[in-house]
C-alpha cells in the first residue's frame, strides 16, 4: 500500500495569517491534531496540538523548573523563542517550518519509519508540490484494521511444510539460537526445544510460528539460558 491510498483528501489547511484561536476551534470542531499551513498553494509549515499547549491564555505557559534555583534565576526570564509560542496571535508565528512530506507513491512502511525516527505523528502528501493529502498515525491502524479484515486463511499445510517455512523465517533473525535450539512439528503443533536468552525472544519465536498457515499450537520446552542445572 502507498500513501494515495490511506491517506486523508481533501486536507484542511489554513494560512499563515489565520489566528491562533480560529486554529483551536478547528481542530476541536474537526478532531484532529494538526493542520497544514498553506500560502499561495505552497505548504509553508504546520500547526499541531503540541503547538498550542503553552498557551498564556489558559495560563498553561508557566516553564517547567530546569536546574537549581540559581540557575533558573540567572537564566532570567523565558526565551523569546517561549514567549513567540505562548503569546503569538498567528500560525505563522508558531507554525513549524521545514515540514517533512512524501509524495502519494511513498510505500506505508517507509511512512511508518519516518514516524518513528522523525518522532512526529503526520505528513503531508505532495503531488507534484501540490498539498494533496496527509498521513496520520490513525491512517496506518485504519489501513491495518481494514487489511486484517479482508485476510482470507490459506490452507492448512503439512507438518514438514510448516516445519520448513518456519525454520526459513528463523533464519533470518539475529535472535534465533540456531546453534542451541531445535524445533519439531508435529499435528500442526510446533515444539521449540533448546536455549533461549530472553522473554522476548521466547515471545517472536511464538509469533513467527503463529505466522505460519497450519500452526495450530506452539509450545517452547526450550530452558534459559543461565537457568541450565550444574553437573558435579
Amino acid at each position: 500500500m502507498k500513501a494515495k491510498d490511506i491517506m486523508t483528501t481533501p486536507v484542511v489547511t489554513v494560512t499563515p495569517d489565520t489566528p491562533v484561536r480560529d486554529i483551536a476551534r478547528l481542530l476541536f470542531e474537526r478532531r484532529i491534531s494538526g493542520v497544514p499551513v498553506v500560502d499561495n498553494g505552497q505548504l509553508v509549515g504546520i500547526v499541531t496540538e503540541g503547538d498550542l499547549l503553552h498557551r498564556h491564555e489558559i495560563e498553561t505557559d508557566e516553564r517547567p523548573p530546569r536546574g537549581s534555583w540559581w540557575l533558573r534565576l540567572i537564566a532570567g526570564d523565558e526565551s523569546p523563542g517561549e514567549y513567540i509560542r505562548s503569546h503569538a496571535r498567528l500560525a505563522k508565528d508558531i507554525m513549524t517550518g521545514n515540514v517533512i512530506t512524501v509524495d502519494e507513491e511513498t510505500p506505508i512502511a517507509k511512512i511508518a519509519m519516518i514516524f518513528e525516527t522523525r518522532r512526529i505523528k503526520r505528513v503531508p502528501v505532495l503531488r507534484d508540490g501540490q498539498l494533496v493529502g496527509i498521513v496520520s498515525r490513525a491512517n496506518l491502524v485504519q489501513a491495518l484494521a481494514t487489511k486484517s479484515h479482508g485476510v482470507v486463511a490459506a490452507p492448512a499445510e503439512s507438518d514438514d511444510a510448516i516445519r520448513e517455512r518456519l525454520l526459513a523465517e528463523l533464519g533470518h533473525r539475529s535472535w534465533w539460537r540456531s546453534f542451541t535450539s531445535n524445533l519439531i512439528v508435529t499435528d500442526g503443533v510446533v515444539h521449540y526445544w533448546g536455549l533461549f536468552g530472553s522473554d522476548d525472544e521466547r515471545t517472536a519465536a511464538r509469533i513467527a510460528a503463529e505466522n505460519i498457515p497450519g500452526v495450530r499450537r506452539v509450545e517452547d520446552h526450550r530452558i534459559r539460558v543461565g537457568d541450565m542445572p550444574k553437573f558435579g
